[in-house]
């Protein structure tokens, strides 16, 4: 086991995907958070992984079709692209910080 010694202060957000706390109801449509939170993952995945993009687009999508049926988000189809994500990005990536912020959220 190996531990790393800094010698200081260590500045920056603890999680990079970390932008506040959101509450989720799975019931009820996506709020304006949610869909703020996809689009992060949209523009990581841009800068990190491109080839999973589309991924991510289906995240914001599925969140999109709630927002504008009012029902709930289709979890089955945002778990599968969010699992495809984790597999792809590596640890310690602003893609991987968001998606396990969604898994979190979301309770998948």
């Amino acid at each position: 086991m190996s531990t790393y010694n800094f010698h200081g202060n260590i500045n920056g957000p603890a999680h990079m995907g970390d932008h506040g706390r959101i509450e989720v109801n799975v019931h009820e449509p996506a709020t304006e958070p949610l869909v703020r939170l996809a689009e992060g993952l949209i523009e990581a995945l841009r800068a990190e992984y491109p080839v999973l993009v589309p991924h991510g687009e289906a995240v914001h999508g599925a969140l999109m079709e709630s927002v504008g049926d009012g029902g709930p988000p289709n979890r089955g189809r945002i778990r599968s692209a969010l699992e495809t994500i984790s597999i792809g990005a590596a640890a310690g990536t602003a893609s991987l910080a968001f998606t396990q912020q969604f898994m979190q959220v979301l309770g998948l």
